[in-house]
């Protein structure tokens, strides 16, 4: 059934309306409530810095959450096919507000990448995420609908076109090299699913990782982060000194952790501890064994949207699902890597648990696209290939049949 009442057909099936993924629905609650639940137990330490009431961070958190809670009401009950008409708009919206950020927006830590509204501030890079979202999903099932996605000639000038907006606006003019990281992931895994000539892909590749290097060599901050990196105990009181702090909340915590009543982190010795550095302060709550517990559900979250993947009835949607999934992981995994050592610091928050209202918003509103699809998932044997309703004949790319329907597997998800 086409989201919004019409049938998908699947081959000789047909993917009726069902229960969405009410699984996928919990996991998100959790870790928005634990990542309430630090913010809440550091309030006292970030009011004091910031000198404003002591439930000031709890209450714009609960109030991004509410937003949150409307986007994905919103997302989650409009039909899949309706994004396609969203496509341009979004991208036009995000165009505009990525280039006002330089002109009107805040400098924050030497950075510019929110704008300030009423009182609340919105990051650009969140909304070019899900603006890239939508976009890629419907060019290349376009490409893929008219047999073209193996000639990289047709699709080589609009993705070099926005790889290379991409490095001006967000690498460059934002310098936020973390969330230019996360949209490459998305890009990569998403047109890897579409099936473009894996020989192309790594032609790419080595085209991003010369311009990383270009990006690195030619900014004085960034060698910097490098430097820091690769050697953080080597200044602990400038370049290296979140990093070192990090390391230092991280090791402090134990097995158990120090509880939320206790730690220092948060009162002015980690930077960004409500942000970029709170899996650092839950490490120092909660310890080894509440590590666990967090990559844990992480785990579980990735693997129910993978499972998603697997049964989505139409390619349209699963490169939906793909790169929700890429821009999810890719997060966490900076992430946590910045602050675990094991990746350079890079600004970018912890999906679900890190304060920040804008990212909070388009990652709920993500979620709620994926639940919507998850009401149409199917186990049916797959002959051919329906994209949006019309059905697909003829030889289809194993990257997007890869596990996507199990013949001795009964029922739905």
């Amino acid at each position: 059934m086409q989201p919004g009442g019409r049938r998908r057909e699947i081959g000789a099936q047909v993917a009726r309306k069902h229960k969405p993924d009410y699984i996928l629905l919990l996991l998100s609650a959790v870790l928005l409530a634990l990542g309430l639940i630090v913010l809440y137990a550091i309030s006292p330490g970030l009011s004091a810095q910031k000198n404003v009431g002591e439930n000031y961070y709890v209450i714009k958190q609960l109030t991004a959450i509410g937003l949150g809670i409307g986007a994905f009401i919103f997302t989650a009950n409009t039909p899949t096919n309706m994004w396609r008409k969203f496509e341009r708009p979004l991208v036009i919206t995000a165009l505009v507000v990525a280039l006002a950020v330089r002109v009107v927006g805040e400098q924050i830590n030497g950075a510019y990448r929110w704008i300030q509204i009423g009182g609340m501030s919105f990051q650009a890079a969140e909304l070019i995420k899900f603006a890239l979202l939508i976009w890629l999903a419907g060019f290349l099932t376009d490409r893929i609908v008219n047999h073209e996605i193996q000639d990289f000639s047709k699709i080589s000038k609009p993705l070099f076109t926005v790889l290379g907006l991409i490095a001006v606006i967000v690498a460059f003019i934002q310098s936020d090299l973390g969330s230019s990281g996360v949209m490459v992931a998305m890009i990569a895994a998403m047109v890897f699913v579409a099936g473009v000539p894996m020989k192309r892909l790594l032609q790419v590749g080595a085209i991003i990782v010369v311009a990383v290097a270009l990006l690195i060599s030619t900014s004085g901050y960034r060698r910097g982060r490098l430097a820091t990196f690769l050697n953080p105990s080597a200044d602990c009181q400038s370049t290296g000194y979140q990093a070192c702090q990090a390391l230092i909340a991280v090791g402090s915590g134990g097995i158990a952790g120090l509880g939320l009543g206790k730690g220092v982190q948060a009162f002015g010795y980690l930077p960004e501890s409500q942000n970029d550095s709170i899996f650092a302060i839950y490490a120092e709550k909660f310890g080894f064994l509440g590590v666990c517990v967090l990559l844990g559900l992480f785990l579980a979250f990735f693997a129910r949207l993978k499972k998603i993947i697997e049964h989505t009835p139409d390619i349209y949607s699963r490169l939906l699902v793909v790169g929700v999934l890429a821009w999810l992981s890719t997060q966490t995994l900076i992430n946590i890597g910045a602050m675990t050592g094991m990746l350079p610091l890079k600004g970018i928050t912890l999906p679900f648990i890190s304060y920040g209202g804008t990212s909070l918003v388009f990652i709920t509103a993500a979620i709620g696209i994926v639940f919507q699809i998850s009401r149409y998932t199917s186990y049916s044997i797959v002959n051919s290939q329906s994209v949006e309703g019309q059905r697909h004949e003829g030889t289809i790319d194993r990257r997007r049949l890869r596990g996507t329907y199990n013949s001795s597997a009964r029922g739905r998800i």
